[in-house]
């Protein structure tokens, strides 16, 4: 079996042949009130195992409503967003069964249109469901999106390119409904976004994989979870071209058959225990990654004084230690951009990191309107950064940064993961509330952690007298 895209396709209902006893995913044992407590700085060492893409998952999730019978995916991240968009598949009629870091869906009892508004305000990519119920059955009702408050993310692209597939689309009350226009199904057509969407090109390609006739679709998402979707969706029957590029061309099929996947590792946290290794002046290692997916990081580390080495064909190892890398690491600016481009996911680690390199650094952010909240958190923890709108000025710790340790609030899952970085970086203490938002994508975080030598905890905050 190959690590990565390994598919197999079931014309008949596939049926797994691992006789692990089957659990429901588990909630990490997290409570709302409890809180990351970081003692620093921190000296890393070793190597972890990086989890399955969240952002992969949760849309091949969503592909599974194509397809007739079950959907083996391999290497499922156990964070609450997956939990979640488990949790609206099941409401829909799907069986969803979890063991050993799979998961196995079998969409033949889907039988409603409409999902639960509850189940959709707990994570933005439960609105992926909206392409594959309608090109199934021909209607849909779903509510607008939740998730983290980075900014605006409209779903007008998906709404307009749904149009373009022959379909019917209202706003009304919060919600989203749909229908065939010609009271069948969807038919192919033509549509170009106005910008490079994930969420909007995941979404048509899904329902395009089903609508009568060809679809083309430009300006699309280049992101390799796009790739992923398409490599599923063919895997399962479907006839999708381009996908990588700037354009797909997508033949519908009537029908769609469930097959098997592995999730490819995530980048975002390939990105983020990176920049954990620059940000403690430490050398690690990881696997599985896939280093043209952090490309653009790779440059801007190396571009700041660090050792970046492939081992072998999916382990990295990033080096920051000075004895090794000579000087203090170098500040550097980076501008925000679909992929290939430096991703938005990882703007707030980086702005962490910035505060401990030399000089000051231009931090720009040009996809979403609201992801500068974290700047204010690593302020408390003594940064200097002035922000202006969805810019900010880093000032390293020549600067006049200086980070201590000091209670602070996670406010959206990668501004956590930013306090996370300059914890282990501060002298001191550092509590980090509303940690629930951090573990919506990272698996296990702390424990991680804590095998390269970081001193983390979970606990809950004592309760203050009043």
């Amino acid at each position: 079996m190959a690590l990565f895209c390994n598919f197999s396709i079931f014309p008949k209902p596939f049926v797994p042949s691992c006789s692990s006893q089957k659990t429901q995913f588990s909630n990490q044992n997290t409570k709302q009130d409890s809180i990351f407590r970081i003692k620093g700085p921190a000296a890393l060492s070793g190597h972890i195992t990086i989890s399955g893409s969240k952002n992969s998952s949760l849309a091949l999730l969503a592909a599974t409503l194509c397809c007739s019978g079950s959907s083996l995916l391999h290497n499922v991240p156990n964070i609450s967003d997956i939990q979640a968009m488990a949790s609206i598949l099941s409401f829909l009629g799907a069986k969803v069964e979890s063991f050993d870091g799979k998961m196995m869906v079998n969409s033949d009892g889907v039988d409603k249109v409409e999902v639960d508004s509850e189940e959709m305000k707990k994570i933005r990519g439960g609105f992926f469901v909206i392409g594959p119920l309608l090109a199934r059955f021909g209607e849909v009702v779903v509510a607008l999106p939740g998730g983290c408050d980075i900014g605006k993310r409209p779903v007008d692209l998906h709404l307009r390119g749904l149009r373009a597939l022959g379909s019917v689309v209202e706003l009304r009350d919060g919600k989203v409904w749909a229908h065939a226009a010609n009271g069948k199904g969807l038919v192919g057509g033509r549509f170009r976004l106005d910008y490079p969407s994930v969420g909007a090109t995941a979404t048509l390609m899904m329902a395009a994989s089903m609508a009568d006739g060809i679809t083309v679709l430009s300006n699309v998402a280049k992101e390799p979870e796009v790739v992923d979707i398409a490599h599923f969706l063919n895997h399962s029957g479907a006839l999708i071209e381009g996908a990588g590029t700037g354009t797909l061309v997508i033949w519908g099929k009537s029908q769609l058959y469930g097959s098997e996947c592995v999730i490819r590792p995530d980048r975002i946290e390939v990105g983020t225990f990176m920049i954990a290794a620059a940000i403690t002046r430490s050398c690690i290692s990881m696997s599985p990654a896939i280093p043209s997916s952090v490309s653009c990081l790779i440059d801007k580390l190396s571009e700041a004084g660090c050792k970046i080495s492939q081992l072998d064909q999916h382990t990295l190892r990033v080096s920051a230690v000075p004895a090794y890398v000579g000087d203090d690491l170098r500040g550097f600016g980076i501008k925000t951009s679909p992929f290939p481009g430096f991703p938005t996911d990882l703007q707030p680690q980086i702005m962490a990191l910035l505060t401990t390199c030399t000089g000051s650094s231009l931090v720009e952010e040009s996809v979403f309107d609201n992801r500068m909240t974290h700047a204010r958190e690593l302020q408390k923890l003594g940064a200097r950064i002035q922000v202006s709108k969805s810019s900010a000025i880093v000032f390293g710790k020549d600067e006049g940064s200086s980070l201590c340790g000091s209670p602070v609030i996670a406010r959206d899952l990668r501004g956590g993961a930013s306090l996370i970085l300059a914890g282990l970086a501060a002298k001191g203490t550092t509590e980090i509330h509303k940690i629930e938002h951090i573990e919506r994508g990272y698996e296990k975080i702390d424990t991680k952690l804590q095998i390269l030598g970081a001193d983390i905890e979970r606990s809950t905050p004592l309760p203050v007298l009043v």
